[in-house]
């Protein structure tokens, strides 16, 4: 059996090394864990090592631990069982709910090396039953945890007034566009593309904040930067390399679909 390899990241580097020493301490066969400095160095480095296990920060530069998490799990090759992860954080009350009810494992900061220990143990058992088992299991068992840390973490504070119009920006003007006719939102550097049968128009507002206006039944995330409302939908289609992707009433373009979001179409 080939060699465990971990992946730490954390961009507070006396916090990584303090990790570094306590996964030596409590799991000496693992060998040296390597370090990420950021989120967007965690999504590189995962991708080149595909490491069997990932301790990712919850706040990082460049990406959170979730949504890197997200990303690999959409970009991981097939071949390779998934990762298992255990997230990171500060104390947090409502992060800390989120884990457990997705069954996720997490470390608090400090970390110390009795629960390390107890995570290392799961650890192990959990790799011991992914040789057993197939890599389309282990990932979907991933993926329904990141589904179930997705809404916890996409509930708003306070109930959020539903949209029913937008104001856009078209040039000089403002547009103002109902919410039913919109066949999609794509987020892109800093603002929200909103796009209709008729054309684009931009606003500046996040995804993350647009969502909770919107209502759940028509709009679905099929992607990290992507909302449909579904009633536009045509058709599901998967390519030669299983990518699903939708093809839309009205528009000639084409929605990828990431494997987080695509158990939604599995009817179609």
């Amino acid at each position: 059996m080939p060699p465990i390899t971990a992946l730490i990241a954390e961009d507070e580097p006396l916090l990584a090394a303090a990790l570094q020493q306590a996964l030596a301490r409590t799991w000496p066969e693992l060998g040296t864990a390597q370090v990420a400095a950021n989120g967007i160095a965690a999504l590189e480095q995962a991708l080149a090592r595909l490491p069997d296990v990932l301790f990712l920060d919850i706040r990082m530069p460049g990406r959170s631990g979730l949504e890197v998490a997200r990303e690999l799990a959409d970009a991981w090759p097939p071949a390779r069982p998934f990762p298992l992860i255990v997230f990171v954080t500060a104390y947090d009350n409502h992060a800390v709910e989120a884990f457990e009810q997705a069954a996720v494992d997490y470390l608090l900061k400090p970390v110390n090396d009795a629960r390390l220990a107890t995570t290392v143990q799961r650890l192990k058992s959990l790799l011991e039953q992914r040789a057993a088992g197939s890599a389309d299991e282990h990932l979907e068992r991933a993926l329904a945890q990141l589904r179930a840390l997705a809404a916890h973490d996409a509930e708003p504070a306070q109930p959020v007034p539903r949209l029913d119009i937008i104001r856009a920006a078209v040039g000089n003007q403002v547009r103002l566009i109902p919410v039913n006719d919109v066949l999609y939102f794509e987020a892109t550097d800093k603002y929200v593309n909103v796009v209709t049968a008729e054309g684009e128009a931009l606003i500046r507002t996040s995804l993350r904040e647009l969502i909770p206006q919107l209502d759940a039944q028509q709009f679905w995330q099929i992607h990290r930067g992507t909302v449909v409302q579904v009633r536009h939908v045509q058709a599901a289609v998967r390519d030669e390399a299983g990518k699903l992707s939708l093809l839309l009433r009205n528009r000639p373009e084409k929605l990828a679909v990431s494997r987080l979001f695509a158990h939604l179409f599995k009817q179609m």
